[in-house]
């Protein structure tokens, strides 16, 4: 496959499962999930085809059951086949999907374990900002709520500020719902160029790309979110998947 742009992503991610219907992959970071736009740049979607060449000349499909941000890693789940996409689907719309998350934010949560209920919605259709898919905590929004739990604190090093991991567990599916409610709660994820507190550094990177001055200001080219476990039933029974933590998030918890 060939793309009219050169660009540094490639397809880049971990077989975690398989069976005759379903596939679970662990992907990279900024790997874009699903073709999107005028886009022309590779993407999982792109990669799983390729994987599954032989099934999908025998019959099956690539139904991604769940989609990641760009810059979100961690674990995708497809659907091989119509049957186990309508399974799967339905399990989706029913939330008996378990989902668990890491995030490394900024500063050093007040609190050990915390719970956002905040409903969530578009900002423009509140207040103004320069960032179209931005998404804000606000009354009139969608019901949501997300867990949280304090697993590592890390205090101030050189040329970093204070850090904290968090686990969290989302119960509901909104846009960029854990970035938004641990910004609601004062402790943004690292390398957050949307709800970091600068709407300038999305607005920087998208003009310029990663430069050193957000590097000075994020620490991390992308936030520091992974999709670390997910758990859902197929079948008679429960399939359960974990990532671990990639290398760059490991980083910025280091102590020296």
């Amino acid at each position: 496959m060939s793309y009219d742009m050169p660009i540094a992503v490639q397809p880049d991610f971990t077989v975690l499962y398989e069976d005759d219907g379903v596939l679970a992959v662990s992907k990279a970071a900024p790997l874009l999930t699903h073709p999107t736009g005028d886009k022309n740049e590779p993407t999982l979607w792109h990669g799983v085809r390729e994987l599954l060449a032989y099934e999908l000349a025998c019959g099956g499909q690539v139904s991604l059951v769940n989609r990641l941000d760009r810059e979100t890693s961690g674990i995708t789940l497809i659907a091989k086949t119509a049957e186990a996409a309508r399974e799967l689907g339905k399990a989706m719309q029913h939330r008996l999907l378990h989902k668990e998350y890491l995030a490394v934010v900024l500063g050093n949560p007040a609190w050990h374990v915390a719970c956002c209920a905040e409903p969530i919605l578009r900002m423009e259709d509140v207040a103004e900002t320069r960032i179209h898919v931005r998404q804000c905590c606000h009354s009139q929004g969608r019901p949501c709520r997300t867990e949280f739990e304090v697993l590592r604190r890390v205090p101030a090093r050189k040329h970093l500020p204070p850090m904290a991991l968090v686990r969290c567990v989302p119960h509901t599916g909104r846009m960029h719902q854990i970035r938004v409610h641990l910004a609601y709660l004062g402790y943004p994820i690292v390398g957050d160029k949307i709800y970091g507190g600068n709407e300038q550094n999305y607005l920087d990177f998208i003009e310029q790309g990663w430069t050193p001055q957000l590097a000075s200001r994020l620490y991390i080219e992308r936030h520091a979110l992974h999709a670390a476990a997910l758990t859902f039933p197929y079948g008679e029974g429960r399939i359960s998947v974990n990532s671990p933590m990639p290398e760059d998030m490991r980083l910025l918890l280091e102590d020296e």
